[in-house]
């Protein structure tokens, strides 16, 4: 009896472990991050996802890291989401960024994106000085040393010029 209670006892200490660890995610990235605002992306009436930003300091300041937490509303592939991604960068860097580089952020999008389900959470960490995170849940997907494209992938939500400017207010908490 005393050998079944120390097992289950192992047993529940090991899955206290585990799960703490699961939970961490982004979130050990940006220790004390609170949300800044939310909103919801629509396109021609139908719920595409649920956004959040995500950081350390309000309102939101130069400089520092960020995350923009995604949960979508309904399935949308991989290749969509990198295609709609790639459209908007090259929409909002028009000739700052070359062909050659596109395709190659193109390539690291693939790389850090997955097909996408109802209820699906995806969440971007922007790092700044280097890079961006990409998390499906709390998993780690991919890790992108690239500043300049972070910059340009974050842009696609917090830029002036973006294409949902209703969004970006609200993800910055300034929406009336």
């Amino acid at each position: 009896m005393n050998r079944q209670r120390s097992a289950l006892r192992h047993v529940l200490w090991l899955l206290v472990l585990l799960g703490g660890q699961t939970l961490a995610g982004w979130q050990e990235t940006l220790p004390g991050a609170q949300i800044i605002g939310t909103g919801e992306f629509r396109k021609f009436g139908f719920d595409v996802y649920s956004a959040r930003l995500w950081s350390t300091s309000r309102p939101l300041a130069s400089g520092q890291p960020f995350a923009l937490e995604l949960i979508y509303q309904r399935s949308i592939s991989r290749e969509n989401l990198v295609q709609a991604s790639v459209r908007e960068i090259k929409r909002l860097s028009g000739s700052s960024v070359s062909d050659e580089q596109l395709a190659a952020w193109k390539a690291q999008m693939q790389q850090s994106f997955v097909d996408v389900q109802a209820g699906t959470r995806l969440t971007g960490v922007y790092l700044p000085g280097q890079g961006a995170r990409f998390y499906i849940g709390q998993q780690l997907l991919r890790e992108v040393d690239d500043l300049q494209f972070a910059e340009a992938f974050f842009a696609i939500w917090l830029d002036p010029r973006t294409s949902n400017p209703e969004l970006r207010q609200q993800l910055l908490g300034i929406a009336p």
